[in-house]
C-alpha cells in the first residue's frame, strides 16, 4: 500500500502530533497526582521537541508553566473530562484517498466499568473547536463501542486484536464475532483481522487490550510479551498467545517475524495487588520511541530489544510506575495523529 491509497496508518508513520488528556485532582490520579504529573510533563516535553502536542484539560490553570507559554506546536482545548486515557477516548484516524478521516467511536469506560460521559464527547468537542485541520473529516460511529488500545495496524491491510476485549460484555455483545470482524475490516480498510484468544495482564481493566500484549513494529514484525517463568500466573496464557502468533499469517498467507519482549518482575501497589507492567505499551513518535520502564532488572533488556526493533529512532526510557498504579502506561495515555490531522 502507498500513502495515496485508502488504509489504516501504522504508528511508525510520520505524525502531525499526539494528544494527551491532562490529569487533575478530579480524575482518578488524585491520590498520586504529583508523581503522575511529573511523568506527563516528561512525555509532553518529548512530544513537543518532535511534533505537535494537543492537550485536552479541564482548565488551563491545571497545566505547568511551560505549557502555558504560547508555542506554535502546542494546541490546548478546555472541556469537561472524566479521566485521561486518550488512547481509548480519542479518534482513530484512517486515510481515504490520501485524506485523513477521524472515526469517532463510543467509549463507555471499558464495558461500563468506569464513568465516561464526558470522555465519550471529547473527539466531537475537539472537532467543533477547530483543533483538527480543516481538511480532516469526522465520521460518527458512536453506535459501536471501541477503543484505540484494542487494535493494531501494520499499514498493509492486517489488523491485530483480542477476542476477550472486542467480544466482552457491555461492549458490543449484540454482535457476533463474524459481524465485528466484517465491520472493523470495512471501517478500518483492512483485508485481515487477526484475533488472539489468549493473553492477559493481572491488574488490567481493559479486558486485554492488544497494546499491552503485542504490537506491530513494521509490516512484517510483531513484538510480543513473553513470560518465561512457569510459576507465574501469566505463563500458560502468554505461552498460548505466543503459539497463536506463530500460527498467524498476513493477508498473503505469510508468517510474521516475532520478537519477544521481556516480562518485568512483578510490580505491586501498596495494598499488595499486582500492577499490569508491560514493555509492549510503548509510544512511537517522530524519530523516537518512549519505552515504559519500571525500575526492575528487565528494563535494560527491554531497552536493547527496542533498539533492535527501531534502530533509526532514539529509545527514551520513561519511569511508568506512577502510570500503572491506575492500570495503564505510556501508550494508554496518548493518541498519535498522522500527518495532516493537527
Amino acid at each position: 500500500m502507498t500513502k495515496s491509497r485508502t488504509y489504516f496508518p501504522a504508528e511508525w508513520e510520520k505524525q502531525s502530533g499526539v494528544q494527551l488528556t491532562w490529569p487533575d485532582n478530579q480524575t482518578d490520579w488524585v491520590t498520586a497526582l504529583d508523581e503522575v504529573l511529573a511523568v506527563y510533563e516528561r512525555i509532553a516535553k518529548e512530544i513537543l521537541t518532535r511534533e505537535k502536542l494537543l492537550i485536552v484539560c479541564r482548565s488551563k490553570k491545571e497545566l505547568p508553566a511551560f505549557l502555558k507559554e504560547e508555542k506554535t506546536n502546542l494546541i490546548i482545548r478546555e472541556m469537561p473530562i472524566n479521566d485521561t486515557w486518550a488512547r481509548d477516548h480519542s479518534a482513530i484516524t484512517v486515510i481515504e484517498d490520501g485524506n485523513p478521516v477521524l472515526l469517532d467511536f463510543c467509549f463507555n469506560g471499558w464495558g461500563m466499568k468506569f464513568a465516561a460521559c464526558h470522555d465519550n464527547q471529547i473527539t466531537r468537542n475537539l472537532y467543533r473547536s477547530g483543533a483538527f485541520s480543516k481538511d480532516t473529516a469526522l465520521r460518527d460511529y458512536t453506535w459501536f463501542i471501541f477503543e484505540g488500545g484494542a487494535i493494531e495496524s501494520n499499514r498493509e491491510g492486517c489488523l491485530l486484536t483480542t477476542s476477550t476485549c472486542l467480544l466482552s460484555k457491555n461492549r458490543n455483545e449484540h454482535l457476533e464475532r463474524d459481524e465485528v470482524d466484517l465491520f472493523l475490516k470495512k471501517t478500518l480498510h483492512a483485508e485481515k483481522l487477526i484475533w488472539l484468544d489468549h493473553g492477559f495482564l493481572e491488574g488490567d481493566d481493559t479486558d486485554s487490550h492488544i497494546d499491552t500484549l503485542a504490537r506491530f513494529c513494521s509490516p512484517d514484525t510483531i513484538a510480543y510479551v513473553k513470560c518465561s517463568k512457569p510459576g507465574d500466573i501469566h505463563f500458560e496464557e502468554l505461552k498460548k498467545m505466543e503459539e497463536e502468533l506463530r500460527a498467524a499469517t498476513n493477508q498473503h498467507g505469510e508468517p510474521f517475524k516475532l520478537v519477544a519482549l521481556p516480562f518485568p518482575d512483578p510490580v505491586y501497589e501498596a495494598d499488595g495487588h499486582r500492577l499490569p507492567a508491560t514493555y509492549a505499551n510503548f509510544l512511537i513518535l517522530n524519530n523516537a520511541v518512549l519505552l515504559p520502564v519500571y525500575g526492575v532488572k528487565q528494563d535494560a533488556d527491554a531497552l536493547k530489544v527496542m533498539e533492535s526493533l527501531f534502530p533509526e529512532r532514539k529509545i527514551m526510557p520513561v519511569n511508568s510506575v506512577p502510570l500503572i498504579k491506575q492500570h495503564g502506561s505510556i501508550h494508554c495515555i496518548s493518541m498519535q495523529f498522522p500527518e495532516g490531522v493537527l
